[in-house]
């Protein structure tokens, strides 16, 4: 991977390979400015002194994954015939990913613990019906809302320590009925999945008049949903199908993948006739061109290129497809250099919760957590490392920290959780924001 460089003044220089970067470090030329997305400060030199070249950083949005790639452009022209190669010679590769259905998940359960309050015998909060004013034009749920803020960070991020000149978006638009059904065509985009059908009489012929969970039939059925509504399922007919009361009250809130672990046989059928979700595919649709808009609010000039562009490009590269490799295709590319990278794995973990408390699957208290996040100069999510010298965990450790109020901490390394390590043997490398990093080799 290529090793950013920023000059003393912190302006963006040319990523460096990185041998030289250790070459500047040991003649002291450099110092070590941030250690993930590793990055060197030089002492002797400012960008008025430095040559640039162009650089542009390529998004691929995605709705659990988007990948990034920072690539060099060199175009040539052929003296013969006048026409124009773009080389993409690729430096680093990033895949972020997003957490928004966590965010969807979280904000479900905090709108039930409040309905439970003014159910229970509790104090009084009334309830904000319509009284909400941030649900103007153009506004997104927080959960899409978060996919875009997280990108457009990062392009932030990566635009402070390399000189971009150009972004690059594929702004892909998923078919939702196409997907549902491949064979459509002509006025039937005009019609629901539901056309001519009510919902009972439509799930009654999808599933044949019989239970699918044991295929019993000539009982009253139930319509029960796939993914449970408890856990966030939809109420789309993709998500429904018919149980019988036996099945249906054994299964309960259980995903299928849960009630059908010891019948992998019928969890395929089942699924496979269920069609698949579309709520990666709708997220997407939802904020292709907010972000695009967003990212032309930078002044940088901003390229876009189709989905089929995309796959077009890699199959005839014959490039692997990763997040950060569709990046690398995205637009008009005719050859790509050294692709074949490490990935910057970046997981977006958010900076902690207000919540005081655990809670036992009943949702009663079950651990108090402390009200001070900092403890001893650590908090939850930084980098540190830990060398032991004396007692049963005698070593190094570095990795993520979790800290308690009694400064026995735990570490979570790439080798798995360490816990009850003193504070007195932590070094801090990096503090938390809010993302956990990872680095992926990719055997191609």
């Amino acid at each position: 991977m290529a090793v950013f460089v920023i000059d003393r003044r912190q302006a963006p220089l040319m990523p460096c390979s990185e041998k030289r970067a250790r070459l500047l470090l040991a003649r002291g030329r450099a110092r070590v400015h941030r250690l993930i997305p590793f990055t060197i400060r030089l002492i002797d030199r400012e960008v008025a002194q430095s040559e640039l070249q162009p650089l542009e950083l390529k998004i691929d949005p995605g709705s659990k994954t988007s990948g990034l790639a920072l690539v060099r452009n060199n175009d040539t022209v052929n003296a013969e015939t006048g026409k124009i190669t773009a080389t993409a010679h690729v430096l680093n590769l990033f895949e972020l990913i997003h957490r928004g259905f966590q965010i969807s998940h979280t904000l479900t359960a905090r709108r039930q613990m409040r309905r439970r309050r003014r159910s229970a015998n509790l104090r009084y909060r009334a309830p904000r019906f319509l009284n909400r004013k941030n649900k103007g034009e153009g506004w997104l749920a927080p959960s899409l809302q978060h996919r875009i803020d997280t990108t457009l960070s990062w392009v932030a991020r990566i635009r402070n320590v390399a000189p971009i000149t150009h972004l690059a978006q594929e702004l892909v638009r998923f078919d939702m009925q196409q997907l549902e059904n491949p064979e459509i065509a002509g006025v039937e985009y005009q019609q629901g999945e539901l056309a001519g059908y009510e919902v009972r009489e439509y799930l009654l012929e999808k599933w044949h008049r019989q239970c699918a969970y044991c295929d019993v039939s000539e009982v009253p059925l139930q319509i029960e949903h796939i993914h449970p509504k408890a856990r966030g399922g939809s109420n789309r007919v993709s998500n429904l199908t018919l149980a019988c009361a036996p099945c249906n009250l054994k299964k309960a809130a259980q995903d299928i993948t849960q009630f059908l672990a010891k019948d992998p046989k019928r969890l395929t059928k089942i699924q496979a006739q269920a069609k698949r979700p579309l709520r990666d595919a709708a997220a997407v649709n939802a904020t292709r061109w907010k972000l695009l808009n967003a990212l032309k609010a930078t002044g940088l000039p901003v390229r876009t290129g189709s989905g089929g562009l995309t796959k077009c490009n890699r199959s005839r590269l014959v490039i692997p497809k990763t997040h950060a490799l569709d990046a690398v295709c995205v637009g008009e590319v005719d050859f790509v250099e050294h692709w074949q990278k490490p990935t910057l794995v970046i997981k977006a973990t958010g900076r902690g919760s207000y919540q005081r408390t655990r809670l036992n699957r009943f949702g009663f208290p079950r651990g108090y957590l402390t009200r001070q996040k900092n403890i001893h100069g650590f908090q939850t999510g930084d980098m540190v490392k830990a060398i032991v010298t004396q007692g049963k965990k005698v070593g190094a450790y570095i990795g993520r920290v979790a800290v308690r109020a009694s400064g026995s901490f735990n570490i979570q390394t790439a080798e798995g959780l360490v816990q009850g390590i003193s504070h007195r043997y932590c070094t801090l490398i990096q503090r938390s924001d809010g993302y956990g990093y990872s680095t992926r080799i990719d055997s191609f």
